[in-house]
């Protein structure tokens, strides 16, 4: 029984500290609260925030419904222990045992205690020079984001999408929901390096291109990332893209300036001019915050134009000739399987950049 009831000491200590440092009793009295405005019928005269407060909802209790569960054991076996019954001591290992594998991987979620770790992420897939070609190895990244999400259950919207001339996309805009989202895919903001024999190319030469891949935090509000309207230009012109007459014949794309930063965000992809501001808007946010860790800046207010790290930063070869692999230039993990890493097998290089 000693060695079970030293076990168990350990186990709560390592419990407690997780639960404080996931913030969970904040977490609980939050979910408290928002359960009492869902539970009011006239919140459905307003049906977006009325799905926007849901969401929030079914995402607290994805968050904290387990640790809930595992408390309510921890108690349960405090009474057993109490006992101090040796016949119970097989028992209660058995439970110590379960307890502990259930810990371990909920303490998985430590890894995302960044602010935005937690929530969606905006990816922004842009060419880089190079013409059919790198928008062509632009278009096979989104191919990848798209079907990582398919196989790892993450819902994906398409946000804005300009397609290349001959093939692949100039740019692509996609947001991606589910839980952590953001604490797993920011690792991949950066730059990506293809190298393969040009399919676009008479001689089939080896060619080199690149594209950026920008993973932003969704920040759906003012309150948590507060930008100065004064700092703002909005234009407002007539959608290009998919929907049908009515966009076409309505002026609902909107592209705004962030002055001071030169930031430019264009949304043409909803028939409402105020979704793709709203959309707009999250995104510049998403960019704003990026670019406030990169400069290391302690505010947006701080942040000085032009001097972004994005195209700058390599963080990913993937090689089809010679030979075939991918391997990330900062974790150095690598899979010679690129073909697979191309279909969207993409967790042994989160994981690996989630644990350096």
């Amino acid at each position: 029984m000693f060695e079970v009831k030293k076990r168990l000491d350990i186990l709560r200590g390592e419990f407690d500290t997780s639960w404080a440092k996931l913030e969970i009793a904040r977490k609980l009295i939050e979910l408290s609260a928002l359960e009492a405005e869902v539970a009011v019928p006239e919140i459905w005269n307003n049906p977006d925030l009325a799905r926007a407060k849901n969401e929030e909802l079914a995402r607290l209790h994805e968050e904290v419904d387990d640790w809930v569960v595992l408390k309510g054991q921890l108690s349960d076996i405090d009474e057993l222990v109490g006992l101090d019954d040796e016949s119970l001591s097989e028992e209660i290992g058995v439970q110590v045992e379960a307890m502990e594998e259930k810990l371990s991987g909920l303490k998985q979620a430590l890894r995302f205690t960044g602010k935005y770790d937690g929530g969606d992420a905006v990816i922004r897939v842009t060419s880089g020079a190079g013409g059919t070609e790198a928008m062509d190895w632009a278009g096979m990244l989104e191919r990848m984001y798209l079907r990582w999400a398919e196989k790892s259950g993450v819902r994906v919207q398409n946000l804005d999408r300009v397609a290349g001339e001959e093939a692949g996309v100039k740019t692509s805009v996609m947001e991606f929901s589910g839980r952590d989202v953001y604490g797993r895919l920011k690792g991949d903001h950066g730059v990506h390096r293809l190298v393969r024999l040009s399919p676009f190319n008479a001689d089939n030469l080896r060619q080199t291109s690149f594209a950026l891949v920008e993973v932003l935090p969704v920040i759906k509000s003012d309150n948590e990332l507060k930008i100065n309207p004064d700092d703002l230009r909005i234009d407002v012109y007539r959608s290009g893209g998919h929907g049908g007459q009515s966009v076409n014949t309505t002026d609902s794309a909107v592209r705004i300036t962030h002055i001071p930063t030169g930031i430019v965000v264009a949304i043409q992809n909803e028939r409402s001019q105020l979704k793709n501001r709203e959309k707009a808007m999250e995104i510049l946010r998403g960019k704003l915050e990026q670019m406030r860790v990169e400069q290391e800046a302690e505010s947006i207010d701080k942040l000085r134009a032009g001097e972004s790290a994005s195209w700058g930063q390599q963080i990913r070869n993937y090689v089809l000739h010679p030979y075939k692999l991918v391997k990330d230039t900062r974790t150095k993990y690598e899979e010679t399987d690129a073909e697979a890493v191309l279909d969207g097998k993409l967790d042994g290089f989160i994981e690996s950049w989630l644990n350096r």
